[in-house]
């Protein structure tokens, strides 16, 4: 009786390590990437912000069809614009071990000593669309956003006839991009003496928020004839198109993502300027590669050039939001030249 226990115990414990190497070779170690890179974008509600993810996870997906390396992307971004909580992000990716850092900074005095804690202990920082210059990053990407602003103002001028009063949007008042975008519309201004700012309206980077903003100002000033928008926050939602008349008030704003699309076609933003959104993360992504990964010298400066959307275009530029990965670009524009 003992003998027949003691074989059905050992018989009981092969049966077991059969079962756990078999589960063992089901479910294999997900592999170590070559190269971790923490994105850090200014806010994980913003689609601008999202193209950018999907542009640097394209890479991460070109170059390991490519090559065979394996670059992964841990997503640290917040649910909202707080620049305390990307510098405690940043320190997070140390810990956790990334081997890069981007970012979008959303507070550049408050980023900054997370970012060069981060380059002292070894771990190279990248920025991207909105830049801390006094850091040690070693790179930077996205327009030149002085001479961004001083492009809205001149295509804002020939559409009101290059006369009357405007208003700047200008969404977080501690953004450093964002800044140079309205140093960028002043400057431009002043070589028009028949324009009249009324004001520079900051506000939460919302669409709720700066729709509302924009509304309040309008009541405020109801001879506001244009708006310079440094960025297109309120134009992610249809309020303005029967809020505002575009045979009295013209938009000319940053960005031209699938919902902003309608403005262009109704003529209240007949210009916008949009953002390559998708090759922020794509060409910050290659960038990082080839610094960190290939160990070669990169710009320290990398500038893009915005994209002029209008109605003579908007297909095109439909197209290119559809590519990089946008599930809502209305299908009426995918057919347009």
């Amino acid at each position: 009786m003992k003998y027949l226990a003691a074989r059905l115990q050992m018989a009981f414990a092969v049966v077991c390590l059969a079962l756990g190497a078999a589960c063992g070779q089901s479910q294999p170690a997900t592999p170590k990437p070559d190269l971790k890179i923490a994105m850090i974008a200014k806010s994980s509600s913003n689609p601008v912000f999202v193209s950018a993810r999907t542009g640097a996870e394209a890479f991460a997906k070109e170059t390991y069809d490519r090559t065979g390396t394996r670059i992964e992307i841990a997503w640290l971004t917040p649910p909202a614009e707080d620049g305390d909580v990307q510098a405690q992000r940043i320190a997070q990716a140390v810990t956790e071990g990334a081997n890069a850092v981007l970012i979008s900074c959303s507070d550049a005095g408050k980023v900054t000593p997370a970012i060069n804690d981060a380059v002292a202990h070894g771990v190279p920082v990248m920025t991207f669309d909105s830049d801390a210059p006094e850091s040690k990053r070693f790179a930077f990407l996205g327009i030149d956003d002085v001479k961004a602003g001083e492009s809205v103002l001149e295509e804002l001028a020939e559409q009101i006839g290059d006369a009357g009063s405007i208003a700047i949007l200008a969404g977080n008042q501690n953004a450093p991009n964002l800044q140079k975008r309205v140093e960028g519309v002043k400057q431009a201004a002043k070589k028009h003496p028949k324009l009249k700012i009324v004001g520079t309206f900051y506000h939460p980077e919302t669409p709720e928020d700066a729709t509302a903003e924009v509304l309040k100002a309008q009541t405020a000033h109801p001879q506001i004839k244009g708006w310079a928008m440094v960025g297109a926050w309120p134009l992610f939602t249809h309020t303005l198109l029967t809020a505002l008349d575009p045979a009295k008030v013209k938009i000319v704003a940053i960005d031209a993502l699938p919902a902003e699309l309608a403005y262009v076609k109704t003529g209240l933003a007949p210009v916008l300027l949009a953002q390559k959104t998708g090759d922020w993360g794509h060409e910050s992504v290659r960038a990082i590669f080839d610094k960190v990964h290939l160990k070669k010298d990169v710009p320290q400066i990398v500038r893009m050039e915005p994209f002029r959307v209008s109605s003579e275009n908007l297909g095109t530029w439909a197209r290119l939001l559809k590519r990089w990965g946008f599930p809502d670009v209305p299908a009426e524009y995918l057919t347009l030249p």
